[in-house]
């Protein structure tokens, strides 16, 4: 089970300072127009006024707006996996429940408040991609984030563990959410419970 490779849809990476701040603030409008107008509605000229820049700069890194969206997708990914890697710096190493546990409540943040995220996520919600290669995605980065700190081999078997507790947890929540705009606290207590059981199988 190999890693599947990070998605690039830059048409060119920037290189200058400059050029860095003018993706953020692209990104950034695209983040918050996805919340107020959705996906269909989303066009890149409404991103250029939003973020402040000539539609030209949109296009010099993005050919059209799926192309953004999946760059959001990969920047929230990258986001996330800062924040779990900063709780794992506080966690006792070896202690796989409180991994879960940073792995599951920074994600559940993240649906809660990064604009934008409740439709893109990690890539599956819009037509970015098939669902499952953002959840494979995932996985592996969290096999790589989380195998030193629980002493483990980032092999095969454990890309499988994660990637099966990833599906799960993807499923599990989006129900959540549908259930409630918080998402409902019942179903992520049992989502908690049932990673806890799987994992505590393969890990203890």
């Amino acid at each position: 089970m190999k890693p599947v490779p990070h998605a690039t849809s830059l048409r060119r990476a920037p290189v200058q300072r400059r050029s860095a701040e003018r993706l953020t603030r692209i990104l950034d409008a695209c983040a918050d127009l996805l919340d107020e107008v959705g996906y269909d509605a989303l066009s890149t000229r409404a991103v250029a006024q939003r973020a402040g820049v000539p539609i030209g700069s949109v296009y010099r890194f993005f050919g059209n707006k799926k192309q953004m969206a999946d760059a959001l997708a990969q920047r929230n990914l990258e986001r996330y996996a800062e924040r779990v890697t900063e709780r794992l710096g506080v966690a006792r190493p070896g202690d796989w429940r409180a991994a879960m546990d940073a792995v599951l409540d920074e994600y559940l943040a993240m649906k809660r408040t990064a604009p934008g995220f409740s439709l893109v996520d990690f890539g599956n919600q819009i037509p970015v991609g098939s669902r499952s290669e953002p959840n494979h995605r995932v996985a592996d980065r969290l096999t790589d984030l989380l195998s030193g700190h629980l002493g483990r081999s980032p092999d095969d078997d454990l890309r499988r563990v994660f990637l099966i507790a990833v599906e799960t947890a993807d499923t599990l929540v989006h129900l959540a959410f549908r259930m409630a705009p918080e998402g409902d606290p019942k179903v992520i207590d049992e989502t908690r419970e049932l990673l806890r059981a799987y994992l505590g199988r393969v890990l203890d």
